[in-house]
């Protein structure tokens, strides 16, 4: 394995050679990468909903060639090299799991995950100094899918109390906030073109779709990886439709659409059948 990393170095250092590597690689920087970077981990999760062990193998590969890639441009600048990455989080895994590396003694989960976060406040106290944020907030990333991000700050603010005892009152609460979305579109419909009522619409959608991952959350279910299977589930069952429509002689497009959903309802009765 080592020889494998060492290759893979090697092979980017190549890449990014001023006079011999490749044009566009040379020219890469932090910010131009980094939207691949999160690809790749999107590509990952993907592999792993679909259960596809070869195609997570070559995108595992895809998403350690992102880290090389940030840590062979840090390394030009003098900042920092892959060895320090991976030097970096094997001193953060070992000191975070102190029960499993240092003998030490955990009750339970809820002790485990308690034991964590203050583990990494002292990280940002140690980092940051006087000026770390010492808000219940601090350390979620701004760079998060929002979806994600909502979850986390939720969760953070869970840690001090404020949070719902329990699923029955989220759904109150998206109710409430899926009538005040219904205003702002009738608003919209009096008046299309005003832009304050369409910053208003836009926020109360916000606060419809915080509130969502909260119930999701209540739920224990992953908001990213519910929305992944409803959009699996819906092009599942267009394409059907699309399958259909053709076997019928007809395109979708050339149809009304109460037409359409017939096509989609018989889609759903298909899968139904099927098991």
């Amino acid at each position: 394995m080592t020889d494998a990393i060492h290759r893979l170095l090697a092979i980017m250092a190549r890449l990014r050679d001023p006079q011999t590597g490749c044009p566009w690689d040379v020219k890469q920087t932090f910010e131009t990468i980094a939207p691949y970077t999160v690809e790749e981990a999107y590509e990952v999760a993907d592999a792993i909903d679909r259960g596809d062990l070869d195609d997570l193998k070559d995108e595992l590969g895809d998403l350690l060639f992102q880290v090389v890639f940030h840590a062979r441009m840090a390394e030009e600048q003098g900042a920092f090299a892959f060895a320090d990455v991976a030097a970096a989080i094997c001193d953060k895994m070992e000191r975070r799991h102190p029960h499993v590396f240092a003998g030490m003694s955990i009750a339970d989960s809820d002790a485990l995950n308690a034991m964590w976060d203050a583990e990494k406040k002292k990280e940002r106290l140690a980092k940051h100094g006087d000026a770390h944020d010492a808000s219940a907030l601090a350390g979620v990333a701004r760079g998060l899918p929002e979806w994600q991000r909502a979850v986390k700050l939720q969760k953070k603010a869970a840690t001090v109390g404020f949070d719902w005892p329990g699923p029955a009152p989220v759904i109150d609460k998206l109710r409430e906030e899926l009538e005040e979305v219904r205003v702002e579109f009738d608003a919209l419909a009096a008046s299309p073109g005003d832009a304050a009522v369409r910053d208003r619409l836009e926020d109360e959608l916000g606060d419809l779709l915080f509130v969502a991952a909260n119930l999701a959350r209540h739920a224990k279910v992953d908001p990213g990886a519910a929305l992944r299977r409803a959009n699996h589930k819906f092009e599942r069952r267009f394409r059907a439709m699309e399958a259909m429509a053709a076997e019928d002689g007809v395109s979708l497009a050339d149809l009304p659409l109460e037409a359409q959903d017939g096509y989609w309802h018989r889609a759903k009765a298909a899968e139904r059948d099927a098991g």
